[in-house]
């Protein structure tokens, strides 16, 4: 039986298009010019190793970025800030129901931060697993074995997974996990079904 579920943020409780992508539609700022950052630094960033706004001062400017870094971040964090209505609501039924719901996600410092105060989802689940605090992604066997060990009293057999990444799924189902690829709600609601029956 399913008691604690764990759920992704971009593309799953969060279904905006990339940064990346925003960019280059309203300031022509090209994925090709942002690439670098994202495929090095901003990795970095996401395991806590680097800071994401002494990491930008220097990108932002080769970029062509004309405001400053916290206009670039403010900017960043509510072009993404589309959430999954449904799936939320569905979470707050679980919970409810006696089964607790968690946010597992690769986040730097700054919008885990945003994620839980401005999108609300601090008061929406029971907890917050952000790999710049674990110090490693969802694709490494390192960031499960930290969310078992923080919720020892659950056994991994007792806990879902969803991301919308397969290769993360499959990561976690090796560490024990049940584990879910998300593609949309109905498919959600459809695979929880057999969860439930089980």
């Amino acid at each position: 039986m399913i008691k604690a579920i764990l759920f992704d943020v971009d593309g799953v409780l969060a279904q905006s298009e990339s940064f990346a992508t925003h960019l280059n539609r309203d300031y022509g700022i090209t994925k090709e010019k942002t690439a670098a950052f994202f495929r090095n630094r901003f990795s970095e960033c996401l395991v806590g190793k680097a800071d994401l706004r002494e990491e930008l001062t220097e990108f932002a400017q080769q970029w062509g970025w004309r405001g400053s870094i916290d206009e670039l971040l403010h900017y960043w964090f509510t072009c993404e800030h589309v959430t999954n209505e449904p799936l939320i609501n569905a979470a707050q039924q679980l919970r409810k129901r006696g089964i607790s719901c968690y946010i597992a996600t690769n986040q730097e410092q700054y919008r885990t931060r945003y994620i839980l105060d401005q999108m609300g989802f601090a008061n929406k689940f029971d907890g917050m697993f952000s790999s710049s605090h674990i110090g490693y992604m969802k694709d490494n066997a390192a960031f499960f074995v930290y969310v078992l060990r923080k919720l020892a009293s659950l056994p991994a057999s007792e806990m879902l997974f969803w991301d919308d990444s397969a290769i993360n799924v499959a990561v976690a189902r090796e560490a024990g996990l049940h584990a879910e690829v998300y593609s949309s709600f109905a498919d959600f609601e459809q695979k929880m079904r057999t969860y439930e029956t089980a």
